[in-house]
């Protein structure tokens, strides 16, 4: 079974590449204003079961619906099958080691990357916004070619990992609002790019950006934040400490602060587009810190198996 996650990382990898580079086709075609681009009508859009987490990112069902393409939809289903793919994989490592896969860094990175892919999936399902999918799937691209270059083998967890089910819930909400938040980091890097005068036909507008953004850290800042508090009673089992300045520790809450001062930021009419977006980058860099830091920093969290 283990020879099975390996080939299922591989084939849900080569699905995501195929994903991107239909992905970056469509845009290419969106912007060359091709005849097999499909220009959506207003008002035609079909209705989505009330109360999604769809609804919740991208807002009203029947808002007008950025153009398609057959190749974009081939990415969109390529995009799910990659998802499929590697959520497959965690699965059956997760039944190997009986635990949240996610207990090194060759876990975590692979992990990360599906809940990039999973989050561009589900925020974006009925391909509107098929940019922001594009630049989500070359992050979770970047972090899979990472994790090949890491050990995978299974080995023991270090002593103050062996909490099975905090591991899973801790890890596991540090996965998901990662992946959610590289969305919003993605909606802030379309946004610097189409700027606040709508420059490019082929992206959403500004203020739909900008939107998208915010609600997705509606979403992934919670579950940030209940990381934290599970991570600080984990603290407390594994080294009888809830809190103490650990790199990795300080890294997360520094991450926290920098969304929590997006939300705040944001509320205020000075701070909504350019400077927001700005602090979206600059949050998701911090994410990146945080998943990385026990590379650089020496601490009671350098368990990445290297």
């Amino acid at each position: 079974m283990a020879t099975l996650t390996f080939y299922l990382v591989v084939a849900g990898t080569l699905a995501l590449v195929g994903a991107l580079a239909l992905g970056i086709a469509h845009l290419v075609l969106v912007a060359a204003g091709d005849r097999a681009v499909q220009p959506a009508a207003a008002g035609a859009r079909r209705a989505v079961r009330r109360g999604s987490l769809t609804d919740l990112v991208v807002g009203d069902a029947h808002a007008t619906s950025a153009a398609r393409t057959s190749v974009g939809d081939s990415a969109g289903a390529l995009a799910v099958l990659a998802t499929a793919l590697l959520g497959s994989s965690l699965i059956v490592r997760a039944i190997l080691v009986a635990r949240g896969p996610w207990g090194n860094l060759y876990e975590f990175s692979v992990a990360f990357a599906f809940s990039i892919v999973a989050a561009s999936v589900a925020l974006d399902r009925r391909g509107r916004y098929r940019p922001l999918a594009s630049i989500a799937h070359a992050l979770a691209l970047g972090l899979l070619l990472y994790a090949a270059t890491l050990p995978n083998e299974i080995v023991a967890l270090v002593p103050a990992l062996q909490h099975p089910l905090l591991l899973t819930i801790h890890v596991g909400l540090a996965m998901l609002s990662y992946g959610i938040f590289a969305f919003a980091f993605a909606a802030g890097c379309a946004y610097l790019i189409q700027g606040a005068d709508d420059r490019y036909d082929w992206l959403p507008s500004a203020k739909r950006l900008d939107e998208i953004a915010f609600r997705a850290v509606t979403i992934g800042f919670p579950l940030f934040a209940g990381m934290l508090i599970l991570g600080s009673i984990w603290a407390s089992i594994a080294w009888s400490r809830y809190w103490g300045w650990d790199p990795k520790e300080t890294s997360a809450l520094a991450t926290w602060l920098i969304y929590a001062v997006y939300l705040h930021a944001r509320s205020q009419r000075g701070w909504q587009g350019r400077p927001a977006a700005l602090l979206l980058v600059i949050g998701f860099l911090a994410v990146l810190l945080t998943y990385s830091g026990n590379l650089w920093f020496n601490g009671l969290h350098t368990y990445s198996g290297l």
